[in-house]
Parts: C-alpha cells; structure tokens; sequence
C-alpha cells in the first residue's frame, strides 16, 4: 500500500479531497488492486506557504522540482515542469492506464501518483527509453507489429509492457494479456498489442543469446 504524505494541508486539502473523490466515485471501474496501492493517504500538516522542493531521478538522471501546492500530480510536473509530454491525460482515475510510468519499478498512473510521495524515487517515461543506437526493444517491437492506430494509448502499453518484461523476461500468455488489459484501447482489439509483447519477448531473448 502506497501512504502518501502530503504537505501545507491548508493548501491542498480541497485538491486531495476532488482527487479522492474523483478516484472513488469511479472506484466501479478501477480495478482493486489499483486502488488499493493509493489508499489510506496519510496527512501530515507543515506550514503554509512553504514551497516543496523534491529531488529524483528521472531517465537516469538527478532532477528536481519546485512545488508550489503539495497535491500536484505526476503527470502534470512531468507534462509541465520536464516537457515529457509521453503520459498521456485520459480517465483521471488510474482507469484507462494511458498515463502510466514506471517508478521504482512499478508501473504506476502518474494521474493518481502524488509528485511529493516521488522524492528520491526513480522514474522512467517512454521518452527515456530509447538510446543514441536505437529505439527500445518493446518500441521496437510495437513498430514491427504495427500495434497502434491513433496512439494515445501506445506510450502506457509501452511502459506496461517494459515492466513486466524487466520483472519477467519470458512472461506467461495470462501475464501477458492481463498486462494488456491494464491500459485501455479504443482503436483496435488489442491482437497487434499483444502480438507487440511477443515480438519484445523474442528480440530480448536473442540480444541476451547475442550477449552470452
């Protein structure tokens, strides 16, 4: 279970209250499990009008954030303060999975994650992925299968996909499709997605063989 610790309470309490009930009221579709993670919040008051500053790494390297209201989500300094536009903003409620980022290596939607529970943690988007040589192997994979169509869903299956695959190399077909299943798509039924995991399965599996 995530406790997440917010501070200068005055500040955030009407915000953390709407993103409680935002969560809650669409608990119907959020599945347990998720919503378990970001409950109970814990409180804890500082004094107000104190700025937050939270230091992390994010792509492999150290950054910081100054925050000005400690209920500030993920998504929004990683869209407004770091330009990495990658998370998409969809449901709002850890539903759909579009914005979904890697932290301390979990997949998490950054739409729920709160930034200052993100202090010395490390983060990973899609746009850390890819390398001077190339693109990511699951990135790879999702262009070979042609797994998408308009895209808004394509970053979080990316990032879901890159943590099941760093925890599990050779995944299940069951592990693969509930991973698919955690990020929505509106587009397609989903065959070219999983077909993508397959293929990133392959590719890891021979550049390790390569390696050896």
């Amino acid at each position: 279970v995530f406790l997440h610790r917010v501070t200068h309470v005055d500040d955030v309490k009407m915000g953390v209250e709407h993103s409680l009930l935002r969560t809650l009221e669409g608990a119907h579709i959020v599945r347990p499990k998720l919503l378990a993670r970001f409950i109970p919040l814990i409180i804890a008051p500082s004094p107000k009008g104190i700025p937050m500053l939270i230091k992390f790494t994010l792509n492999g390297d150290p950054v910081e954030a100054h925050l000005k209201s400690g209920d500030r989500l993920l998504a929004d300094v990683l869209r407004e303060d770091f330009q990495l536009t990658g998370a998409k903003l969809g449901c709002g409620i850890g539903a759909c999975g579009i914005c979904t980022v890697i932290v301390n290596g979990e997949p998490t939607p950054a739409c729920l994650q709160l930034a200052a529970m993100c202090d010395g943690a490390d983060i990973r988007t899609i746009e850390g992925l890819a390398t001077p040589e190339g693109l990511h192997p699951v990135q790879q994979a999702f262009v070979k299968q042609t797994a998408l169509q308009c895209g808004i869903c394509i970053p979080g299956h990316v990032m879901q996909a890159c943590s099941l695959l760093d925890k599990n190399p050779n995944p299940s077909e069951a592990e693969i499709k509930a991973s698919v299943d955690s990020v929505y798509c509106r587009c397609t039924g989903y065959h070219r997605i999983f077909a993508a995991y397959k293929e990133a399965i392959s590719a890891t599996q021979k550049n390790t063989q390569v390696k050896a």
